[in-house]
């Protein structure tokens, strides 16, 4: 069965939903950082369509194969450097936030590497691309297949 389209059920919501995109998009948080963000939560809710999304908007930042590929595992990689893997720990306690929420030293540690009005900005951009995510999983967006 088809499922419904939220763009024009729900124009709207889209809408609210683009604002808080819009707000990322000019954030002061760097391309490359937007893309991580954008790649691990779409990675931890398995949506298909935001991952290949991301994953060629990040080649076309200069992102590496290596990097993509190995980002689920980036606490056993020397890939990211330390900011990174602040950005990676806060995305991936915010995204499953169920399971006890933002931790305070993985807080502590962000603010204290990227600064309090980053870290503010990384959280918006954590919690958009988890609405992004379910909407594509709920409403079955498909990735087409690239040639």
């Amino acid at each position: 069965m088809k499922r419904t389209n939220i763009l024009q059920t729900q124009p709207d919501a889209y809408k609210a939903v683009m604002a808080l995109e819009n707000f990322v998009i000019g954030s002061e948080i760097e391309p490359l950082h937007k893309e991580l963000i954008k790649l691990r939560s779409s990675q931890i809710n398995g949506c298909a369509y935001c991952l290949d999304m991301h994953s060629r908007d990040a080649r076309k930042l200069g992102e590496t194969e290596q990097r993509i590929y190995t980002l689920s595992a980036w606490r056993d990689t020397p890939f990211f450097d330390e900011k990174e893997q602040a950005i990676l720990a806060l995305t991936e306690e915010t995204t499953l936030i169920h399971k006890g929420g933002v931790s305070d030293d993985t807080y502590n540690k962000a603010v204290e590497l990227l600064g309090a009005k980053y870290v503010g900005q990384v959280i918006i951009a954590i919690i958009t691309i988890n609405a992004w995510n379910r909407i594509a999983i709920s409403s079955h967006f498909q990735p087409a297949l690239q040639k």
